[in-house]
């Protein structure tokens, strides 16, 4: 078995990438940029663990086309980036690049490689989502949008590849601490607007959640990926299923006027709790 791994030149493609591979299985790993090559061909080594590192930034045309010469039984599209600030704020580069990043990109790849899937009437097609494609927070709308989006396409992609033998299945990670969201509420850094005409002071803003460590995402992915699990929806860490749950059935009866006036609890939060604050 082949497997596809995208952005694992960080985080959790990163380990799940070498997990695989400790596992015997045949792994490529897709990393956005040259330089991140030669730490995960340390890192295999120094595990004693073969794996195949490949230059595959998922934006770029000439990497996806070469990425969709290969055969590859299952695809983790893991490959993201997270832009901070209020909806109001964020610059329209920024929101494209968010797009193109977690969205366009990760599917135009998907594209060639289903088809060949199709071909052979098998294969599974992983999506790393997040709690944020179920749920949203302030200063993270852009980003939890992206992941909206990508929930839209697993689950339209699920009803059409059925008949072809081909898995869907999502993974959704709450809040870890990776770095990841942290340094979601440090892009505002390289904005390209005016700062005198934001809504807020990004400099006194943090990311709202105590965070929890990434074990649990990593042995779920790696189940998900060789079929131990065989859930569609994947959430982790296990105990915030009902939080999730909760927050998402809350829209049905929340009025529009709601707390008009007042600053929300994870605003506040927001200004209160300090960078990479574990659980």
């Amino acid at each position: 078995m082949t497997i596809l791994v995208t952005g694992a030149g960080t985080g959790f493609g990163y380990e799940v990438a070498l997990r695989l591979a400790a596992k015997g299985l045949d792994v490529i790993a897709g990393v956005e940029i040259v330089a991140q090559v030669h730490s995960l061909e340390q890192e295999a080594k120094r595990r004693g663990v073969q794996l195949r590192i490949e230059k595959l930034d998922v934006t770029h045309e000439g990497d996806r086309r070469k990425a969709g010469e290969w055969d590859v039984d299952v695809v983790l599209n893991n490959a993201g980036i997270s832009e901070g600030g209020a909806t109001v704020d964020i610059p329209a580069q920024n929101l494209r690049r968010q797009y193109e990043v977690n969205v366009v990109g990760p599917l135009m790849l998907t594209q060639l490689i289903a088809k060949k899937m199709v071909l052979k009437k098998k294969g599974k097609i992983v999506f790393m989502s997040s709690v944020a494609g179920l749920t949203t927070d302030p200063f993270a709308g852009a980003y939890a949008s992206s992941k909206h989006a990508i929930e839209a396409i697993a689950e339209a992609m699920s009803q059409e590849l059925k008949e072809f033998g081909i898995e869907v299945a999502t993974i959704n990670p709450g809040p870890f601490l990776t770095g990841f969201n942290d340094r979601m509420f440090e892009t505002w850094k390289d904005w390209q607007d005016d700062p005198s005409q934001r809504l807020f002071d990004y400099s006194k803003l943090a990311f709202p959640h105590e965070q929890y460590d990434p074990e649990p995402v990593f042995v779920t992915t790696v189940g998900v990926i060789t079929g131990e699990i065989d859930s569609y929806r994947n959430v982790e860490p296990k105990e915030i299923i009902a939080q999730q749950r909760q927050q998402m059935d809350s829209a049905w009866t929340r009025k529009s006027n709601e707390g008009l006036g007042k600053r929300t609890e994870l605003v506040q939060k927001a200004f209160d709790i300090k960078p990479g604050t574990p659980v």
